[in-house]
């Protein structure tokens, strides 16, 4: 069974992706949307939420858990790997398929004010993206926006207008919430501009580690587990997920206090 882990909906973005790869595999969902949005929480809140999240995860019967946030992965990734003994699989900024894409030599990343403060993205950026610029812009009231279900339309063009206006081409989605919008997005930036979503990568490094751990799967014949838990009401959850997945029921959302 593999784990995800969101500070909310977001990480149904990863989700997706990783039942299209591997519809097998039995996933535990936990939404951590009483404590929701992380972007601008310390980096210590965010590595206690993580904790307890986890010890949740590996007693549902976790193997391996995907941190199906950015901002989580920023702040507590390295925590996490250093002090449990299954694999982790953390949102790697696509800084390095953006900056080969680009035409423009200009790079515009969508994040939080915590992902850009992470060394991990700073060091992806030093590493892959020498002589490209980098535009970078907090998307403030995005993930709070995708948490209630909407799609603010107004301060999507805000943001998506200050990068390509620098020139940038390519358009990094640095929070696994922005997928939610990457229609609108798109709309905004125009044809010409490539947006780059890094769930479907993420889950071919779940794929790779699921199988070098030997993460197990559903038995032959029997069908997956797929739970979902929200520390907050779970109806977003809920409408959110079965809107990817017809034939989830509410049967399987849950309220759960995680301390």
């Amino acid at each position: 069974m593999i784990g995800v882990y969101d500070s909310g909906i977001g990480g149904l973005s990863v989700w997706k992706e990783l039942i299209a790869l591997m519809p097998e595999q039995s996933y535990v969902y936990v939404a951590d949307s009483a404590h929701c949005p992380y972007g601008a929480k310390s980096p210590d809140y965010i590595i206690d939420r993580a904790r307890a999240v986890v010890r949740f995860l590996i007693s549902e019967g976790a193997e391996a858990v995907v941190v199906a946030c950015n901002t989580a992965t920023a702040a507590a990734i390295s925590y996490l790997r250093s002090h449990f003994t299954i694999p982790f699989v953390g949102m790697e900024p696509a800084v390095k398929p953006a900056a080969l894409a680009s035409k423009t030599g200009v790079v515009g990343v969508l994040a939080t004010a915590n992902t850009f403060k992470g060394s991990l993205y700073r060091d992806t950026v030093m590493r892959y993206a020498s002589g490209i610029r980098i535009v970078e812009e907090v998307g403030w009231g995005l993930v709070e926006a995708v948490e209630k279900g909407e799609v603010p339309s107004e301060l999507i063009r805000q943001y998506v207008t200050e990068m390509t206006e620098q020139g940038a081409d390519v358009i990094v989605l640095g929070c696994t919430h922005f997928p939610f919008l990457q229609e609108e997005i798109a709309r905004v930036a125009g044809p010409s501009v490539r947006i780059i979503n890094p769930a479907p990568a993420v889950a071919r490094q779940t794929a790779r580690v699921a199988a070098s751990h030997a993460v197990s799967s559903a038995a032959a014949g029997a069908v997956p587990v797929r739970e979902f838990f929200s520390t907050a009401d779970p109806a977003l959850l809920q409408r959110a997920a079965m809107a990817i997945d017809p034939a989830l029921t509410p049967d399987h959302f849950h309220h759960i206090n995680i301390q």
